[in-house]
Order: structure tokens, then C-alpha cells, then sequence
């Protein structure tokens, strides 16, 4: 016999609170074997026999709920920790943490686990109750946040990221649940894991955006106020040079407006994100239309666009103004990047029972692989001094991509350097 309570057993120790309240929750076939017990000792049975029977009617009791509880499934919590009734506080935080989708672990003030709901199995796998924390996570500032919680039973919260298997960035946060004031050090601390990898990241391209956008406008602006003050100064009596810097701000100034006319077609286009279009169009005369429109240009850098049309229509749901912005955008790129081929050949498909499609091919340079995923990120651009001198803003494959995610479409991009570039889009 032990100070604690507790008797010692060949599987480990077993507490007599625990044994009077299964003999308690046992309460119906307990009085069923005092019954029995009391009907064999007024039958004349001898008296230790009785007491015998009643024994071991007893014993079949914690054979029973101990097997009902062995095929339960102890995997989260296992139950340590008893309020000041007695009855067990396991099972009502396990189920609230289940309900949870934010990963939640549940430790002692040993530090060690003691069990985690299903969005921690979910997303850290699953850990065994009774290994220490620092098994897990070897982060000073994790384990040094716990053990001043534990010392101090004080919420904290640090950010912490995990490269493997993934980079993610949580806001991890410890806080204690105590039992009873008395009982302090029963106290269990839950660690929950809150994910904002996804804010993080909309951070990031939101202040990249920023920066990018000032820098483009800044440059030209720079341009025009470096010809005015020219022109009001050294050239003030040069018609010459006047004519010539006046052509130079007028193309400045161009530039500028294609610009800001890109940033209002992304706001617009963010703002009606999720409402799909439900109008029909037929992406057969929309094509041809792209095609006439950009003969001059096409003209100009000495391409010839070929079409590729089904006889029968290409109908999909869609916005037509949208999908022209989309496809003169899509053929003006291959006629710009592409003009080496000389060639670019415009493909709609529309199989029966499967996705209309339409892919504009180029022959021109290629583009290298390790920049094909962020072909439509905003102001990404292969070669900066290329794109400027072809009049590109750097916006317009981002505004493809939010046209076609209003139009739940996918933008596939298929290029090898030396041989081409093909950008599909599925609908």
C-alpha cells in the first residue's frame, strides 16, 4: 500500500477512487449480486459463502466495464484528471475539441501529451499520449513559451513556422485549463496551432503589389518631369528637341494610362470574383473578331494568324467582353513574343462530351521553365527591358487569370525554350 491511494497491480497501478466509481456506475447489477449474495444467505447457505458470491459478483462487474471501456477508442485522452465530484472531465473536453477544426493538443503540467483532437491528427499526425512535447517540437521559443505557461499559468502566443513538409507559419497559443482550485496541479494546458500561412502570404502580395505598381509609375513619371525641366531650360529654344522629348512624354504618358487602365480592370474584375457569368457565347465569331482586330498589329510585326475553327458552335458560359480581353490579350502576346515564328495558330476544340478548348500557339523563343508559374503574377515579367519595349504593363496574363477564374476556366501553359509556347484555356 502506497501514500498516493493506490495498490499496485501487475499492469501498473490502479486508484480506489476509480474502482468505487465504476462500482458506482455499476450501480444496477451491483445491487443484483447483493441480491443473490442475500438470497443464498437466507436459503442457509454458510455466511462466507455469501460473502464469497458477493465478492465475486463484484469482480465480474470491473471485468465487464473494463472490457466495455478497452473497446472504446482511447486514442486522444485517457482518463487521469477527475473533477470534484469524481466524475471524470475527459470525455467533455475531448468532445469539444473534436468539434474544433483548429489543431488543439492537450498537455499536462509535466509537459507531456496527453491526448489531441482530430484537426492535430489531421495536420501533425497522430502522437502518443504520454511523450514529451519537446518529441515533437524541437523550437526553443515553443518549448520556452510552455514551460513559462506551465510556471506561471499565463496564455501565451508566439508565431512560429515549420518548413517540413511544407513552409507554414502558425500563431501558437498555450493556455491552462484548471481543474479546481484546489487540485492546482491537475491543471492541463492546451496548445492549439492556428494557421495563417494563407494571410501571410496575401501580405506579401499585397505590399509587393504596392511597391511594383509605385515603382511602374514612378518611372515614367520621372520621364516626363525630367523632359519638361529640359524643355523649359537647355532646350527652351530647340524646336528640334522639343518635337522629339514631346513624342517621348506622349509614349510616357501612354504608358501610364495603359497602367492605371489594368489596375481598374483588376479591381473591377476582384470585385465580381465570385459571380460566375450564366449568358451563353459562342467563342467561334468571338475569335474571329480578335483575330480582325489585331490584323494591323499582326500586320505590322509581319505574323500571320491562323484559325483553326470547329464547323459546329463552341458555346460556354461566359461574359463575351471578358472573354475578348482574354483571347486579344493571349494572341497579342504570341504576336509580340512569338514574332521569330512569323506564325500563330489559333486552335478551338469542342469535342463531344468533353471541355471546349482554346489553345494560341507561338513559335517563338520559348519560355524557360522556372518561369512558367508565375507567368500570372502581377507585374511578373520574363525579361523586363523586352516586355517595356513591346508596351507590356506586367498585368495583363494577371487579368486573364481573374477572367478566367470568374469563369471557372483553367489557364494551361505548355513552352520549351527554341520551340514555342502554347497557353490553353479550358473551360
Amino acid at each position: 500500500m502506497h501514500s498516493s491511494g493506490e495498490v499496485s497491480v501487475a499492469e501498473g497501478s490502479f486508484e480506489w477512487s476509480r474502482l468505487l466509481r465504476r462500482i458506482r456506475s455499476g450501480g444496477a447489477y451491483l445491487l443484483a449480486a447483493c441480491l443473490i449474495s442475500l438470497a443464498a444467505y437466507l436459503s442457509g447457505a454458510d455466511p462466507v459463502f455469501s460473502v464469497i458470491l458477493f465478492v465475486l459478483s463484484v469482480l465480474a462487474i470491473l471485468v465487464q466495464q473494463g472490457d466495455e471501456q478497452a473497446g472504446e477508442p482511447l486514442a486522444v485522452l485517457p482518463e487521469v484528471v477527475a473533477n470534484d465530484d469524481g466524475e471524470p472531465i475527459f470525455p467533455t473536453i475531448l468532445s469539444t475539441l473534436q468539434a474544433l477544426d483548429l489543431p488543439v493538443f492537450v498537455i499536462g503540467r509535466d509537459g507531456m501529451l496527453r491526448g489531441q483532437n482530430y484537426s492535430a491528427q489531421k495536420v501533425f499526425g497522430e502522437l502518443s499520449p504520454g511523450q514529451h512535447i519537446s518529441a515533437r517540437w524541437r523550437s526553443p521559443s515553443i518549448l520556452d513559451m510552455v514551460r513559462e505557461t506551465i510556471a506561471t499559468d499565463e496564455p501565451n502566443q508566439i508565431e512560429h513556422s515549420e518548413r517540413l513538409p511544407s513552409e507554414r507559419v502558425y500563431i501558437v497559443r498555450i493556455a491552462p485549463v484548471p481543474i479546481s482550485e484546489e487540485r492546482g496541479d491537475e491543471a492541463l494546458f492546451l496548445l492549439s496551432f492556428r494557421d495563417i500561412s494563407e494571410l501571410r502570404r496575401l501580405d506579401r502580395m499585397r505590399s509587393d503589389f504596392v511597391a511594383n505598381a509605385s515603382h511602374e509609375l514612378r518611372t515614367p513619371l520621372a520621364s516626363l518631369r525630367g523632359f519638361i525641366e529640359t524643355m523649359q531650360g537647355p532646350a527652351r529654344a530647340d524646336p528640334k528637341a522639343q518635337e522629339r522629348f514631346l513624342a517621348i512624354m506622349l509614349d510616357q504618358a501612354n504608358r501610364m494610362s495603359r497602367l492605371v487602365d489594368d489596375l481598374l480592370s483588376l479591381s473591377r474584375l476582384e470585385l465580381k470574383a465570385h459571380l460566375a457569368p450564366d449568358q451563353k457565347v459562342d467563342l467561334v465569331p468571338v475569335i474571329g473578331h480578335v483575330r480582325d482586330s489585331l490584323a494591323p498589329l499582326a500586320k505590322d510585326l509581319e505574323v500571320d494568324i491562323r484559325l483553326h475553327l470547329p464547323e459546329e458552335k463552341a458555346e460556354v458560359l461566359g461574359d463575351r467582353d471578358e472573354l475578348v480581353q482574354v483571347f486579344e490579350n493571349l494572341i497579342e502576346n504570341a504576336c509580340k513574343y512569338g514574332q521569330e515564328g512569323h506564325v500563330v495558330d489559333v486552335y478551338v476544340r469542342n469535342p463531344p462530351g468533353g471541355p471546349v478548348e482554346v489553345s494560341v500557339l507561338d513559335f517563338g523563343p520559348g519560355i524557360p521553365a522556372e518561369h512558367v508559374p508565375r507567368l500570372t503574377e502581377r507585374f511578373y515579367r520574363v525579361s523586363v527591358a523586352d516586355s517595356r519595349s513591346k508596351k507590356g504593363t506586367g498585368l495583363g496574363l494577371a487579368i486573364v487569370k481573374h477572367i478566367l477564374t470568374r469563369h471557372r476556366a483553367r489557364l494551361i501553359v505548355k513552352s520549351a525554350v527554341g520551340v514555342g509556347t502554347e497557353f490553353t484555356v479550358r473551360f
